[in-house]
Parts: C-alpha cells; structure tokens; sequence
C-alpha cells in the first residue's frame, strides 16, 4: 500500500512540475510588450512559422531611404488564427500587407501583432490578447474600450 502511495505522490509531483515548467515558458503581453508604443508597417511576407505557442509573421518594411527593414510579429497560436480565418496559404512570401501591434519592450524589431489588412482592405485579427484584443480573449486589466456592448 505505502508503494502505491508513493507511486502516486511521485506521479503528482510530476505532473505539477511539468505544468508548472509551461506555465513559466509562457509569457504575458505586458511582460514582453509595449502597449504605449504601438507600431503600424506596411511591408511584404517574408515567412510565416506555423508554431507553438505563437504563429510569428515575418515582414520586410521598406523604410523611407529605400532600405529594407526585417520585423517579426508575434500572433495568436496557430488554433486560434485558423478559426479567425487565417490558414497555412493566407500570407504567402511576397503577399504586400500591412500590420499594426505594440512593439517589443527591449526595442528590438518585433511587436505583438494585433491586425492585419490585405491589400483589398480584408482585415484579418492576429490573435493578441494584449490592448484592443476582441473582447472575448481580453484579460483583465487590459483596455476593452473597442469592446462590443452587450
């Protein structure tokens, strides 16, 4: 019975500790970006990675002086922007688009990705959970005001 009980206790332990390893993996919005430097580029596809825990959307942005610029935009995970309409072939390399989000704290050229507009002006919703996020994935403490009234 004490082997058991042992067993059991080990495998809890575990499970905790696995979870508790995601868990600090995992950040928070505010923990890596801005909200009070929002960024908005238009620029062409570069790579889209299709990965765990976040889709990251990679653009070439021509800056005024002609040269190119290389930013990547974190987004939702890969589940949440293929129910909002995104799939694997939505944003090949080449496709010309434009991306608003909130740059990263450490100033580097990566922001949290929050929309996307086609060239046709096809918005698309990237999937971020920070400031402006839909209402139903905003986190409390997060700005809601362009929130849909119930």
């Amino acid at each position: 019975m004490r082997v058991k009980l042992a067993i059991g206790i080990a495998g809890i332990g575990l499970c905790l500790a696995g979870t508790t390893v995601s868990v600090m993996a995992h950040h928070a919005f505010a923990a890596e970006f801005d909200a009070n430097r929002p960024v908005e580029f238009t620029g062409t596809v570069t790579k889209m990675e299709w990965i765990n825990p976040h889709v990251w959307l990679h653009l070439d942005v021509k800056k005024p002086d002609g040269t190119t610029e290389p930013w990547a935009f974190e987004a939702g995970t890969p589940n949440v922007l293929f129910r909002r309409g995104f799939s694997k072939t939505s944003l090949l390399p080449g496709t010309e688009i434009k991306v608003d989000g909130y740059q990263a704290k450490d100033g580097t050229h990566r922001a949290n990705g929050r929309n996307l507009t086609f060239a046709d002006g096809k918005k698309l919703f990237m999937g971020s959970s920070g400031t402006g996020a839909p209402f139903e994935l905003a986190r409390p403490g997060v700005d809601t005001s362009d929130a849909p009234k119930k």
